[in-house]
């Protein structure tokens, strides 16, 4: 048993770590504006990077307002949460266990900051697939509803001790509670409001359209690659532990190897379908990589890690092309990286992890994506019918920082 002068110390500590986890995950948002940003046309790159910022702040305040008391108040075993409001009394010393029975603890308020950064991040995925021609308000009114209810409620069912985890479903760090969640967000929204004009031909055929800033897209990819060994490493909870520790440490290592293994596959895919090496794949890859990996980081081995991110690598770029055959039009490959990887990430849990079950994890994966599929439809198409979707063509045409912003990101080199 664990001297209780020890307890202090390691409060401090875990909840420090989980504070400095929860603000290299807060960093990911600048990767996400840069990435989207870069990948999109000129024209559309200050909308975009509105949306990414005030997507943000918005998080922040329905995490707060409802969102943190759904998630973690709920029954154990349940469907429903409870319903309720803010995080509890400002001025308490409030704690939140770290693990089990007589395991040290951290602050309240540092477990709502680090959940708060993963309901943002849920969010940030949806911004790039609905981008150059969905209107800035209709974006920001369904990231209230997402954040506030849609996320909270799944995250509920595993992370909050819902019926999820009851079942055995196993999800350490969101490969299916985020990045499945903001997938299948951003696919509602992709098949109600259509394909960019010009992306397809007459006869069928995809037009490319190529983005306006690589160099910000490399730079975003990086930002994103830094941040998850907060989002990953983080979701340990403490480290205050010889055992914890370790276990972050190896958390680390498998999330930097599966996001190699991912870049790497889908450069080697690349050179193969293409004959080049395609860079957006490349970025892609290594983001596929570490969706599929944050599922379970800790359990495989370094060369098991470095094979999940290799096989979400080569998914990804044929989720890709056929999601483009479909008429599904995503500007910046984000159901691909986030859905399909994150599928793949759950399942790829039963190889390395004797406690899962597949069946487990399928039901995870049939109910996250069925409550936020049914949920974002619904909030979507309300929408649509009160304020609308879509900007005019001319907007799409003129770019939608000029009808949406009023501005340009680049206004001495912008071209129509």
């Amino acid at each position: 048993m664990e001297s209780t002068a020890l307890i202090p110390l390691q409060y401090a500590l875990d909840t420090f770590f989980l504070l400095v986890c929860g603000a290299l995950v807060m960093w990911m948002a600048a990767g996400f504006a840069m990435l989207e940003s870069g990948l999109v046309r000129a024209k559309n790159t200050t909308e975009i990077l509105t949306k990414n910022i005030v997507l943000y702040a918005l998080a922040g305040v329905m995490y707060l307002l409802v969102g943190y008391h759904l998630m973690y108040s709920g029954n154990a075993g349940g469907v429903l949460p409870s319903f309720g409001f803010l995080i509890g009394d400002e001025h308490a010393v409030e704690l939140v266990t770290a693990g089990g029975e007589g395991a040290p603890y951290y602050a309240k308020r540092a477990d709502f900051f680090f959940q708060l950064v993963f309901a943002a991040t849920c969010m940030s995925i949806v911004s790039g697939a609905v981008a150059e021609r969905m209107r800035l308000w209709a974006f920001l009114a369904f990231a209230v509803v997402m954040c506030g209810v849609i996320y909270p409620v799944e995250g509920y069912w595993t992370w909050g001790g819902g019926f999820l985890k009851e079942a055995g479903f196993k999800d350490f760090a969101g490969s299916g509670i985020v990045h499945l969640a903001g997938a299948t967000a951003a696919l509602t929204g992709v098949i109600l409001l259509g394909a960019r004009k010009g992306k397809y031909g007459p006869k069928g055929q995809i037009n490319a359209f190529p983005g306006a800033n690589l160099p910000l897209a490399t730079l975003g990819t990086l930002i994103l690659w830094f941040g998850w060994f907060g989002f990953n490493g983080g979701s340990q909870l403490k480290v205050s532990s010889i055992e914890d520790a370790s276990a972050v440490a190896q958390v680390f290592v498998n999330t930097n190897l599966a996001a190699a293994g991912g870049l790497l596959a889908a450069l080697i895919v690349a050179r193969i379908l293409f004959g080049k090496a395609d860079l957006t794949m490349i970025l892609n890859g290594a983001l596929a990589g570490l969706v599929a990996i944050t599922a379970e980081p800790l359990a495989p081995t370094a060369m098991q890690a470095l094979l999940i991110g290799g096989v979400g690598g080569v998914l990804v770029v044929f989720a890709i092309l056929w999601l483009e055959k479909l008429g599904l039009d995503d500007p910046v490959g984000a159901i691909s990286v986030h859905g399909v990887s994150g599928i793949w990430g759950l399942l790829a849990v039963c190889l390395t992890n004797s406690d899962a079950s597949l069946g487990a994890q399928l039901m995870g994966i049939v109910c996250i994506f069925g409550w936020v599929f049914v949920a974002s439809l619904a909030v979507w198409s309300v929408i649509k019918l009160v304020i609308g979707l879509r900007v005019s063509e001319e907007a799409e045409y003129e770019g939608v920082d000029i009808a949406e912003c009023g501005m340009e990101a680049y206004p001495e080199f912008t071209k129509r």
